[in-house]
């Protein structure tokens, strides 16, 4: 028997957790910008199968297991804490790595998984060994399906469908709030300018310089 499918459910996602933070870190400890998008696409990869496992598996397992123990909405938390990381890796995965805004957007996607991690082995899992579910069996599928989908790759989900459908660039929220303010503003006359162009015009106006 593979070495993996002796651990139970909660060892193994503990496992993967380690390797996901320890790969924030190196991302921090890492200055030259080929190695940083290396990191990054590892750190993607590795929360793209973690990710999918806990949905396919632990979550079902969970709802139900909470639902006969009478504990409510936690599972439905960290869902949604999985649902803000995919819309980040999405962008991430749109952008080259040499973008103003790559690394900022990374670490908010490190700060929030932190945060998932913590509240996980903090309140998820111990509420969860209060349930009845065979860990052990868990843990085998867990295994199982963590490999097959690190050799064949995770499918695109609903969030990297929907970046990709709007077009979404991996701007700054701010950039884009700005280029949305000046675009109904195009009087006829400017038809030819961008509502890019447009802001930074208005932008050199009240700071004296073109950022």
């Amino acid at each position: 028997m593979n070495e993996l499918k002796t651990q139970d459910a909660m060892a193994l996602l503990k496992e993967d957790h380690r390797r996901i933070k320890a790969l924030f870190d190196e991302f921090e400890r890492t200055e030259a910008p080929g190695a940083r998008i290396e990191v990054v696409e590892e750190a993607i990869k590795a929360l793209k199968v973690h990710a999918a496992v806990e949905e396919e598996l632990l979550y079902p397992a969970l709802r139900q297991g909470f639902e006969e123990a009478d504990v409510d909405g936690v599972v439905e938390e960290a869902d949604e804490e999985h649902h803000v990381a995919k819309l980040l890796i999405a962008e991430l995965e749109l952008m080259r790595g040499t973008e103003r805004f790559y690394a900022a957007k990374f670490r908010v996607l490190a700060e929030n998984v932190r945060h998932h991690i913590k509240g996980e082995e903090h309140d998820l899992f111990h509420k969860a060994l209060k349930t009845d579910i065979d860990f052990g069996a868990l843990g085998e599928l867990i295994a199982e399906r963590r490999q097959r989908l690190t050799d064949e790759g995770v499918p695109p989900d609903a969030e990297a469908r929907m970046i990709a459908k709007f077009g979404l660039r991996g701007e700054s929220p701010s950039v884009m709030a700005l280029e949305s303010f000046h675009a109904p503003r195009l009087e006829k006359k400017d038809t030819l300018r961008s509502p890019r162009r447009k802001a930074r015009g208005w932008l050199a106006r009240i700071t004296g310089r073109l950022d």
